[in-house]
């Protein structure tokens, strides 16, 4: 009867322990983060209860499986699972505590600074970072799992032996990889690409979505998402249009007729504009840039906010002023100068009306006698 009733008090005790304390450790995170709103730390810390149980039951059993006669054939599988289990849950609530400070962190630097650019430097630091600190506990967490295991406390002596080489054989096996990690500490710490910045990159347009250790994400106005290496940002060329001011100005070329009304053209603008919301007043044009035998190259200039405004003033220019210059002036739409086809003279007397020399006849001799 002792063997039956001592294993069920001790894993039913340690299981009980671990559900009340669990629950009152939320309740007491609860009630903390109900009287502090101008922090998030204890509502992200509440996270944290699963795998704070995981620690404190798997400690639990740990420590009393010793005094449980049971399964005494597997004590030593049983005890090292107990301790696998262990060293995974302390990892998960290591990774959940680091994101919560990291979190709050980022709040209220965020709430203190109300420069977007400044913030979203800070935000993808901050990203960086909680992903640095995640890869390094799940590193140092799988190394304690592997040494628990005799075998590999041996095999890590004889890798300790030869370092030097594999070493080597590592750092050319990834080079790739670790071009990329040190890309993406250089974006998150050189202020080069944000979260959120708008970006030309191999001639789409888009906003940076996600950046990690490896890999950056740039969503499309159409949606898509362009994945590539963090290291082409720091190799190659790109247009970074929220660098330092969001603000922009954008450009609408019209192609019209030589007999334009330019000024009229000019006022119509400052018309558009006054009536369009995207347009932040500072500044707008309307000049000839450029001359065809056929065409006047109009530019129209305006300003915006930032990208996405600037996009609606480009187009609702571009749309209002055709429809206006189709409705009252179509005179000034580009035209192809057609005549009549005239006949070429006819060649007379070996000669081209086109090079004025004479034809020359090529005859063919004559052979024998005629």
């Amino acid at each position: 009867m002792e063997n039956v009733l001592r294993p069920l008090i001790v894993v039913g005790g340690s299981v009980v322990l671990t559900l009340v304390v669990g629950w009152a450790v939320d309740q007491m995170l609860r009630r903390t983060d109900a009287r502090h709103h101008e922090t998030p730390m204890w509502g992200l810390l509440r996270r944290g209860r699963v795998p704070f149980q995981l620690v404190l039951c798997s400690a639990l059993l740990r420590g009393a499986y010793d005094e449980v006669s049971l399964f005494r054939d597997h004590r030593v599988g049983i005890g090292r699972a107990l301790t696998l289990v262990l060293i995974g849950a302390t990892a998960w609530l290591v990774v959940r505590i680091a994101a919560a400070i990291v979190q709050t962190s980022y709040s209220r630097y965020a709430n203190a600074h109300r420069d977007p650019a400044r913030v979203r430097r800070v935000r993808t630091q901050v990203s960086l970072i909680q992903r640095v600190v995640t890869a390094i506990v799940g590193v140092m967490a799988v190394s304690a799992m592997l040494l628990t295991f005799p075998a590999m406390r041996a095999a890590g002596a004889s890798l300790l032996a030869s370092a030097g080489i594999l070493g080597i054989v590592a750092g050319v096996a990834a080079q790739s990889t670790l071009s990329n990690l040190f890309a993406g500490l250089q974006i998150a710490f050189g202020d080069m690409v944000r979260l959120g910045d708008t970006v030309v990159v191999d001639g789409e347009w888009g906003v940076v979505d996600e950046i990690t250790l490896t890999f950056l994400t740039v969503r499309t106005w159409d949606e898509r998402r362009i994945t590539m290496p963090v290291s082409y940002f720091t190799s190659k060329p790109f247009e970074n249009w929220s660098r330092g001011s969001a603000q922009m100005t954008g450009i609408v070329f019209f192609h019209l007729d030589h007999t334009a009304p330019v000024p009229l053209m000019r006022e119509k603008l400052r018309d558009i504009l006054r009536e369009c919301p995207a347009w932040d007043g500072r500044d707008w044009g309307l000049a000839v840039t450029d001359t065809t035998p056929s065409t006047l190259q109009v530019r129209a200039l305006a300003t915006a906010k930032d990208a996405d405004d600037i996009w609606t003033v480009r187009v609702t220019v571009r749309e209002q002023m055709i429809r206006w210059l189709t409705q009252e002036h179509p005179y000034a739409l580009p035209r192809v100068n057609t005549a009549d086809a005239v006949l070429l003279p006819s060649r007379r007397n070996g000669r081209s009306p086109f090079d004025g020399a004479p034809r020359r006849v090529h005859e063919t001799p004559r052979t024998g006698r005629g």
